[in-house]
């Protein structure tokens, strides 16, 4: 096929903000894991699968295979719907107490919605 471009699984983008390796990216509706470190305006790669260690909401219980979403405001992770963007399902039933603060999610390999 001379029109395939690649699998997707990581794209390289303008970064729209300063960024570490690592970092959660939301760029429109493309969400995914910084590859790189990037200064505004610099090529970054978004790795858009795996699994990941993720800063959650606190306070907040997870089951495995509920679906989570990026809440812009706080720059985590959270399984509340609202207006926040799909970005993959947890992996890992996480408890509700204030210190758990990590969630291990699946990132959906899709745009968020």
């Amino acid at each position: 096929m001379k029109n395939f471009i690649g699998v997707g699984n990581r794209v390289t983008l303008t970064a729209t903000a300063v960024t570490t390796s690592g970092q959660p990216v939301l760029i429109g509706s493309l969400f995914g894991i910084a590859e790189n470190a990037a200064a505004i305006g610099d090529p970054l790669v978004l790795v858009m699968n795996g699994i990941y260690d993720l800063t959650k909401t606190a306070s907040q219980a997870w089951t495995v295979g509920q679906l989570i979403y990026w809440d812009v405001a706080t720059s985590r992770v959270t399984n509340v719907v609202a207006t926040n963007k799909l970005v993959g399902v947890a992996v890992l039933a996480v408890g509700a107490g204030a210190g758990e603060t990590t969630g291990r999610v699946r990132l959906t390999a899709a745009s968020a919605n």
